[in-house]
């Protein structure tokens, strides 16, 4: 019997008290090797899809996740009830969670990629996307509502050929979710002075936190980002931990990637969460406001726009307050929508300096008898000199002042970004085009070894 290629994505299967849609994945891994074993075909590592982190009623990171494997139909239908059966099982549906599972055979065409695009920075309904995978002849399952569909369709519409990075998440056994992670931090600044090359996000430079255990009570111990899967696995390694480890698995990934802010706009096409990248003008001084939140406001052809830099964003804030009207610049970020006393706002993520406007200050004439530099001699009396008693007229003088900043990107602190933020160290490390050979060992459990290769 022929080989089928078949795409298949969950999503909504946590909710805010814990679960998490990649562990949902994990065990099917596992599940279809242990059942299957040499007759499914793994195309790729499976996919962790962020999608628009502007979506209000997301949970967590708003990710959702993929497989693309190959088998027999006969398999296939065998190996779809295992994976619903999983499904089922690990959702988080008394706590809201409204999972989807989609299952898309053959080549995706340009609508399915065009939707895949767009879930990164449109709100999409899930009428579109049942409408979309109707079309396609996609196979749709939900439990307890169809907010899952979107994110399962947008999964698995995006093969993530733009541009990719790695993560390799390590899972906490049953017993000790919920309790602190015991994760060493001496031995995460360790890795990440080693392995910073090729990872990213391990630790906030400012001020030293530990970025790669989360906080809430998801089955996740820690996760390390990086460009190859051999990187994330090196580092995960170095990592030494207090407690045991369940499972492991190496995801393919768009974090890191900018993927959200791919599609430049003018300020009158901004609505609310979307996210936003926008060529603009500063139209007056920046300023700080309570909290230590820095405020700007930008302009294009089309109108003005509030913009925020908060406080925790660290560079990036400190970047803003330091542009002067006339600057231009970029702006990237997401559309927060208007209030009873706030108008629609863009919180940054991060600036491009363009072209900074010069920057003059005035000062007093200089005295004309000995040169000093003259002082006010009160409200339309002119000027005197202290040194020779000379009093009279003059202009003031426009000094150019050198700026503070250059021309480039300035990015949120790490501990502040979110997933999609491609932080200044992979500028320059960007892949495109298929996805790679798979490694050897890409998961398994127990505490995961690089010498198993």
């Amino acid at each position: 019997m022929g080989k089928k290629i078949v795409h298949m994505g969950i999503d909504d299967t946590d909710s805010s008290k814990g679960g998490c849609t990649t562990y949902v994945l994990a065990l099917i891994v596992e599940k279809l090797f242990e059942k299957f074993p040499g007759q499914v075909r793994f195309l790729d590592y499976p996919n962790l899809v962020r999608l628009n982190p502007n979506i209000p009623w997301k949970t967590r990171g708003n990710g959702a996740v993929a497989l693309r494997i190959e088998t027999s139909s006969s398999i296939l239908e065998r190996a779809q009830n295992l994976i619903l059966e999983v499904v089922e099982k690990n959702s988080m549906v008394s706590e809201g969670a409204q999972p989807a599972v989609v299952f898309l055979e053959g080549s995706l065409t340009k609508e399915a990629l065009s939707f895949g695009k767009r879930v990164l920075f449109e709100v999409v309904g899930e009428h579109e996307a049942k409408d979309l995978a109707k079309r396609l002849k996609a196979r749709v399952y939900t439990l307890s509502g169809e907010k899952g569909v979107v994110g399962a369709m947008g999964a698995v519409c995006n093969p993530l050929t733009e541009d990719y990075t790695f993560e390799l998440l390590a899972y906490r056994t049953p017993e000790r979710r919920g309790t602190p992670r015991q994760v060493l931090p001496e031995s995460v600044l360790k890795m990440d002075e080693a392995m910073r090359d090729v990872t990213f996000n391990n630790i906030d430079p400012e001020t030293s936190r530990i970025l790669i255990t989360p906080r809430g009570p998801d089955p996740v111990l820690f996760g390390i980002r990086g460009e190859t899967p051999e990187a994330v696995l090196q580092a995960a390694c170095m990592v030494e931990v207090g407690e045991p480890i369940e499972r492991w698995v190496i995801f393919r990934t768009n974090q890191g990637t900018d993927a959200h802010l791919a599609v430049r706009k003018k300020v009158c096409q901004l609505t609310p969460h979307t996210p936003a990248r926008v060529l603009a003008e500063v139209r007056s001084e920046p300023k700080t406001i309570a909290g230590g939140h820095a405020w700007l406001l930008v302009g294009d052809e089309t109108g003005c726009i509030d913009c925020m830099g908060y406080e925790p964003s660290g560079d990036l804030r400190n970047a803003v307050l330091k542009l002067k009207k006339g600057d231009v610049i970029e702006v990237y970020g997401g559309v927060r929508p208007p209030t009873n006393d706030k108008p629609i706002t863009l919180n940054l993520e991060k600036i491009r300096v363009v072209k900074l406007a010069p920057y003059h200050s005035l000062r007093n004439p200089l005295c004309p008898i000995c040169g000093k530099r003259a002082k006010s001699a009160g409200r339309g009396r002119g000027y005197k000199c202290s040194r020779c008693g000379w009093r009279g007229y003059g202009e003031k003088e426009r000094i150019a002042v050198e700026r503070e900043l250059r021309p480039g990107f300035f990015v949120s602190s790490p501990r502040s970004q979110r997933h999609l933020t491609k932080p200044l160290c992979r500028y320059g490390k960007e892949k495109r085009g298929e996805p790679p050979r798979l490694v050897p060992k890409w998961w398994g459990l127990g505490k995961p070894t690089y010498s198993s290769w």
